[in-house]
């Protein structure tokens, strides 16, 4: 069941600076920058995946739980898989 109807630049762009977030990290460290400012580059990559994980769990729930089209066991399937990934992610 994929999770997006089709492919979506704004998703893939965010990924992509996600990446160059993730790499200000790598090169902080490399650099011997004050914890600090480091702490401050984590804190930023964490959001902006929160970012992400919101916008995917969004687009699932529209695709496979609340769309009119599908039936109960569909339904069921598109909730029951949000609430692993939920229990997987919360821990």
């Amino acid at each position: 069941m994929s999770h997006l109807a089709q492919s979506n630049p704004a998703l893939l762009a965010r990924v992509r600076r996600i990446g160059g977030q993730v790499g200000a990290v790598e090169r902080a460290l490399q650099a011997d920058t004050n914890c600090t400012d480091i702490l401050h580059l984590v804190a930023a990559v964490r959001g902006a995946v929160n970012g992400l994980l919101d916008e995917i769990i969004a687009e699932h729930l529209e695709l496979h739980v609340a769309h009119p089209d599908l039936d109960d066991a569909e339904r069921a399937a598109g909730a029951q898989e949000l609430m692993a990934v939920i229990r997987r992610y919360s821990k």
